[in-house]
């Protein structure tokens, strides 16, 4: 089935590190215009089906509970959405018990909070603008409201971030009762006010150790490593990004949403006017890969902890995974590549590695 993803373009305020595309000061009238243009991008679709429905962003938990009730509404009148997963993401900083309470009425029943670090220094030094205490008020609310899948996210390569800092958020993630925990490193964007004033971070070795940290504490609180940076209780991997990475088709709706469907990519330019406005998605284009390939469907997979396995790479191209690329991983490190009969994947420091040795074992 399709995955429905919704781009939120609307934040409080901007992350020194975030590029992206959001808007702040808007108003009331901007997201009434937003949920009016997404409703009716729904409309062409009449024989999608759907299993997802992912609103991303952005802060989507500002929509307030009438919104996001009238966007599910609209999702499950025109893709069906049964027995959906359907995630809201939101801000820790603000009261959201009656946002999480409509939502959940709606039939909303996952939530992802970016709460980055259990360390209110570290928060501030990231400009995020929320508390720990914030986070336990929010996680509550999300108990409270009948929601029982819960996702945290945790940054990694922090300014002043120790080892001890991230097996502490971990087993504090754990404490909430998560069921979900994504573990990803600061990127320095360029067009961000981190990228152009880099703040003080650990080096590329002392990143390296903070990733294997949060790899072997999430394990120790018993979440299982699926993904590069995302890790789950048994059962609860997020079904809707899986779906980026297993090649199945999504359509994104919103300014800057990303789709692949019908073997296409396409996306909506960066803005909230032209996206009200009625503008047309664009064709992505990428020069190097091309769309519903083999070489694209490895790349995603690899990202995944079980990579490409012999199994489902018959079952999707008819034939065996590639002797060249086999030959290719055998001659990895295998501390870092792991190819055997049941297919080709990294390991934790792999992951690490990931790009080049993508590259290494696809095409030499």
């Amino acid at each position: 089935m399709t995955g429905i993803y919704v781009h939120v373009p609307f934040c409080a305020s901007k992350c020194p590190y975030c590029d992206f595309y959001s808007l702040s000061n808007t108003t009331d009238t901007d997201k009434d215009a937003f949920v009016a243009a997404v409703l009716d991008r729904f409309a062409p679709y009449e024989t999608v089906t759907a299993d997802t429905l992912y609103f991303g962003g952005g802060t989507p938990s500002l929509l307030g509970g009438k919104r996001l009730a009238a966007l599910i509404d609209g999702a499950r009148r025109q893709f069906g959405l049964q027995q959906a997963e359907i995630t809201l993401e939101a801000n820790p900083a603000d009261d959201l018990y009656d946002t999480f309470a409509a939502f959940a009425a709606a039939g909303g029943n996952r939530v992802s909070m970016g709460v980055q670090a259990v360390n209110d220094r570290q928060l501030h030094l990231l400009g995020r603008r929320h508390t720990v205490a914030q986070v336990d008020r929010a996680v509550a609310d999300v108990h409270r409201a009948g929601i029982t899948n819960l996702s945290l996210d945790l940054m990694l390569g922090t300014p002043e971030q120790t080892e001890t800092d991230v097996a502490h958020a971990v087993r504090r993630f754990a404490d909430w009762g998560a069921t979900h925990l994504s573990a990803y490193l600061l990127k320095l964007e360029p067009n961000t006010p981190f990228g152009r004033t880099p703040p003080a971070v650990p080096d590329e070795d002392g990143a390296a150790a903070l990733y294997l940290a949060a790899c072997e504490a999430a394990e120790t609180a018993g979440y299982r490593q699926y993904e590069i940076s995302n890790f789950a209780k048994t059962g609860y991997e997020s079904r809707h990004n899986l779906k980026y990475w297993l090649g199945e088709p999504y359509l994104g709706f919103g300014p800057a949403a990303h789709s692949f469907f019908e073997g296409k990519r396409f996306y909506y330019p960066r803005s909230l006017t032209d996206f009200v406005n009625g503008c047309a998605p664009l064709a992505e284009e990428n020069d190097t890969i091309e769309s519903g390939t083999a070489d694209e469907y490895a790349m995603l997979r690899l990202r995944l902890a079980d990579g490409v396995t012999e199994r489902d790479f018959a079952a999707r191209f008819d034939t065996s995974i590639p002797d060249e690329w086999r030959a290719r991983a055998a001659r990895l490190p295998s501390h870092l590549v792991i190819a055997d009969e049941h297919g080709i994947r990294f390991t934790r420091e792999g992951f690490l590695l990931s790009d080049p040795l993508i590259a290494r074992v696809l095409w030499g």
